[in-house]
């Protein structure tokens, strides 16, 4: 069948207008990128992402770059995730989002991802009694872990909770239907359950069901894998930082996520040898066919154990099964540890960063605890597939630092970056630990560099946040002065960059 001139030309504009259709989707779906629900890299803990077009610079007084903020109280040290068009991030309530919340509260904020407008709150009363199990002003630390409709998170409360990520506005799900109760301060009645208060499905209390002396301010970032919930539990000291009063109770949990219910716990029974607190997070991986869970204990010793099998029976708490053990500072000393406290120059060793596994190697800092402890710390390099007591033969290379370090490593390229107390950013070698270069912040990083779109972002204390071209030649490519200190990681998703500082929430877009 012959066609005209005419019906030609108008076949080739429908033709056109349907592919540049096609490529407009093609495209608009990659650069919309991914949710980041979790801290850090899935399993392995790596402060990477895959998302791309991310700012190379922004203005918070002229607005450039920033597609919204929002106020997150007075205090806040929490790292945000994304999931599903939401933002959830800890704070405290500095800002009375609800006016039947007055007064010092934790609180968990679900936001919407395209404007920083409230969806839900969940709003923890405060500890009673002594403020080193539950520091005053502090927000919810916890940065939450989300899968589907579910969110999990460890509160200021040192309780574990499962809500619903759609909050009340699919009506009050779960067994757990005490939500007023749960919001309400010791001694005051039930509060009425509106659509802008959390929905909370199961919960699990580690002070009441494990006996933990919590300190300070818990900090979990929770490790999902199937059916498992994996937690570091915040077990610490007493309020004189002499000794913990939960001497048996375990720092490395795991948790049914449908139920909450207590499946296995650690038994190496750390409590003498906690200096402050255990606040390192667990991290994951296959070595040699096994999957394997990595944990910083608080007595300066990294351990692998056996994952959990999906098939294992629930009815009893199993133990975890030890495939390894390093110590990370095997001069320190592990007994009487406590007559330690305040000395700068010797003493126990601790972790604050997460585990980072890479390439069957975990990459973890080390060191003197930031307030009570020693001036000294390393980036250690660990091979992951041995097994027994390896802290003779298990170190691949020990980097040096000359103060106390938070962070986790972001690994990318051939590239280990790592912050520590001292002001300064490392970059290193990721095989054998050369350093390449050090740039100077404005004071000490106890957030963890973020690397993206072939850029390395990072912030300080002193209010300043940086971006860095990645690669083994220093490269500074913006320095903005933010609102206030940064005590958190800087996360990508969707394209969007967002940068929490002690009082606000920024979402930076190209």
């Amino acid at each position: 069948m012959r066609i005209s001139k005419i019906q030609f030309h108008n076949r080739l504009q429908l033709l056109v207008l349907v592919a540049g259709f096609q490529c407009c989707i093609i495209h608009a779906g990659r650069a919309q990128g991914s949710d980041c629900p979790q801290w850090g890299e899935k399993y392995t803990r790596n402060m990477v992402s895959d998302e791309k077009g991310l700012p190379s610079s922004f203005n918070i007084e002229t607005g450039d770059h920033v597609k919204w903020s929002v106020p997150v109280g007075s205090q806040g040290y929490g790292t945000p995730v994304t999931a599903q068009g939401k933002v959830l991030i800890g704070a405290n309530n500095a800002d009375q989002r609800d006016p039947r919340h007055q007064g010092d509260r934790g609180v968990l904020l679900c936001l919407n991802e395209s404007d920083g407008s409230l969806c839900w709150q969940l709003v923890v009363p405060r500890i009673e009694g002594d403020n080193h199990n539950d520091w005053p002003m502090i927000g919810i630390c916890s940065p939450p872990t989300i899968e589907g409709d579910r969110v999990y998170v460890l509160t200021n409360r040192s309780e574990i909770l499962c809500l619903d990520l759609n909050g009340q506005a699919d009506g009050n799900d779960g067994t757990f239907q005490g939500e007023g109760w749960y919001m309400a301060p010791s001694g005051e009645f039930p509060y009425n359950v509106t659509l802008k208060d959390a929905d909370i499905i199961w919960s699990y209390d580690l002070k009441l069901e494990l006996g933990i002396c919590p300190h300070d301010s818990p900090h979990a970032s929770i490790l999902l894998d199937g059916d498992f919930l994996y937690l570091n539990t915040c077990n610490g000291v007493n309020y004189k930082h002499l000794e913990t009063t939960a001497l048996n109770a375990p720092s490395l949990i795991a948790l049914d996520k449908k139920t909450g219910r207590l499946v296995a716990k650690d038994n190496e029974h750390f409590g003498p040898r906690i200096f402050h607190s255990s606040w390192s997070s667990p991290s994951m991986g296959v070595v040699n066919g096994q999957k394997q869970v990595f944990f910083a204990g608080p007595d300066g010793i990294l351990y692998s154990f056996e994952a959990l099998s999906q098939s294992a029976p629930r009815e009893t708490v199993q133990v975890f099964r030890k495939v390894w053990q390093f110590d990370c500072d095997s001069s320190a000393p592990k007994k009487d540890i406590h007559k330690y406290l305040h000395n700068r120059t010797e003493g126990p060793s601790i972790s604050y960063g997460m585990p980072v596994f890479y390439k069957n190697r975990i990459y973890l800092t080390v060191g003197g605890d930031i307030w009570w402890g020693k001036n000294r710390a390393w980036l250690k390099c660990i091979d992951a597939t041995r097994k027994g007591d390896i802290t003779e033969s298990g170190e691949i290379w020990s980097f040096t630092m000359d103060k106390p370090s938070c962070s986790t490593p972001a690994i990318s390229n051939g590239l280990v970056y790592i912050t520590d107390c001292d002001k300064n950013l490392h970059c290193l070698d990721v095989e054998n630990g050369q350093p390449y270069w050090k740039h100077r912040l404005n004071m000490d990083s106890w957030s963890s560099a973020y690397v993206a779109d072939k850029k390395v972002y990072v912030g300080s204390r002193g209010n300043d946040f940086w971006i860095l071209e990645e690669g083994k030649t220093l490269k500074v490519l913006d320095s903005v002065r933010m609102d206030s200190p940064i005590h958190s990681t800087p996360v990508a998703s969707k394209g969007v960059l967002y940068i929490a500082t002690m009082n606000r929430l920024y979402a930076i877009k190209q």
